[in-house]
């Protein structure tokens, strides 16, 4: 059984069709949740280029998916690092203890639908929080996609060539692509007896570490702004649940967290990351 219906989201209600190839805005019909804000959500795929100096640096498939190279950026401030990860920040949350219980999948409930659920509203919450900071994301301020000095992001575009894009182009076509995959009724099916497709999971792992590229994103250049908005205890908490929900499902390899591995590893000791 599926238990919910996907709608349009974003900025507008507009919805790009040709999002594995195109940049495009999506629209989104608010959504009111723990993480929600009074602000309006505005949003937008990609490849991915994630490295330390002694990491991986390949992952790659089709239009949509990422490639891991290794580079350095000068464009974010350490202040913002050392920021996240600071008191009384790095403790700031909305719920005390684990978000263990939230995300274990219910009696009577199948897999596919928690998961197809669960990921639809981590897009739709994480659609709002960008709405909120879209407008200081600029290609002059920030001229390539990254998450601190040893990541960048790249987008692998429809002829499979990795390009640097600016981060607001970057997020714009990544949230598009996710947008149009949960809209996708074969992919996410919202009809009762429907099963879900074999590549649903591959789908879905993807889908995650795009999310968790903005994630990490946004806490190395904007974590600022959110204070300021005061929106912290709200952002640490979404993003405290989208890791238990991906440890507890085995979605996103630990690799792949590393821009934001030693605020993890933070949360897990204080018990929110079980």
């Amino acid at each position: 059984m599926s238990f919910f219906n996907f709608k349009g989201f974003g900025r507008n209600s507009k919805k790009n069709k040709n999002a594995n190839n195109n940049i495009g805005n999506v629209g989104s019909a608010p959504m009111n949740t723990i993480y929600s804000s009074p602000h309006s959500s505005s949003s937008k795929l990609s490849l991915r280029k994630n490295h330390s100096p002694s990491r991986h640096s390949q992952h790659s498939t089709q239009q949509s998916q990422q490639q891991s190279n290794q580079n350095s950026t000068s464009e974010r401030p350490e202040s913002q690092q050392i920021m996240f990860l600071s008191e009384p920040f790095v403790r700031t949350a909305l719920v005390k203890g684990s978000f263990k219980t939230i995300v274990q999948l219910p009696k009577y409930v199948d897999i596919g639908d928690w998961i197809a659920l669960n990921v639809f509203e981590f897009f739709t919450n994480l659609n709002q929080f960008y709405g909120v900071i879209a407008e200081y994301v600029t290609p002059d301020a920030y001229p390539t996609m990254n998450a601190g000095p040893h990541t960048d992001y790249l987008w692998l575009d429809a002829n499979n060539r990795q390009v640097s894009l600016p981060a607001s182009q970057y997020i714009d076509l990544a949230l598009t692509w996710i947008d149009n995959k949960v809209n996708d009724k074969n992919l996410f099916p919202t009809k009762n007896n429907l099963p879900f497709p074999q590549m649903f999971l591959r789908d879905v792992q993807r889908i995650m570490v795009q999310m968790f590229r903005i994630f990490a994103h946004i806490y190395h250049h904007h974590f600022d702004k959110i204070i300021h908005l005061s929106l912290e205890a709200h952002w640490n908490s979404f993003f405290a649940h989208f890791i238990s929900f991906s440890k507890e499902f085995n979605i996103i390899d630990r690799k792949e967290m590393y821009p934001l591995l030693p605020l993890i590893e933070n949360l897990e000791y204080q018990g929110k990351i079980i």
